[in-house]
């Protein structure tokens, strides 16, 4: 997701049970967050272990979690995992569709048919209106046919 308008960084994280992180970011914003369904993948087996989950610490820059073992997890797949607990779905959504699609806020207005600055607004927190969601499943059901 780097260069969807932010670059989001982690300032702390704090392993908390069972398998949630507590994430504070460069910005301010706080969440918990639960780790135990990407846990289920063999990348992350390890982590299963209570005391390996624990030792959870903030990587290089603040761009991933990262654990013994070269386990990491970047900080563009946490921050979506954030905006799902405050709530924000619909800008999940969007920035979801956009990084399927690999477009830039410039390729995304094109694709839409709306302004560049929407796009930046609707991928940074702003309500995503449902019309625009609707437009990015049309959008995807295009191209698939």
């Amino acid at each position: 997701m780097t260069g969807l308008e932010t670059q989001h960084s982690l300032e702390s994280a704090k392993a908390a049970d069972p398998f949630r992180v507590a994430l504070v970011w460069s910005n301010g914003q706080e969440a918990v967050i639960d780790l135990a369904p990407a846990l289920e993948s063999e990348q992350y087996a390890p982590l299963r272990e209570r005391d390996v989950f624990r030792s959870v610490r903030i990587g290089t820059w603040g761009h991933s979690l990262v654990w013994p073992g070269e386990i990491e997890i970047g900080a563009d797949s946490l921050w979506l995992d954030c905006l799902s607990a405050w709530g924000q779905e619909d800008t999940r959504a969007f920035l979801e569709w956009r990084l399927r699609n690999g477009f830039s806020a410039s390729r995304a207005s094109e694709a839409l048919g709306i302004s560049r600055s929407s796009v930046v607004k609707y991928s940074t927190g702003t309500t995503v209106p449902r019309r625009i969601l609707l437009a990015c499943k049309g959008w995807d059901a295009l191209q698939a046919a």
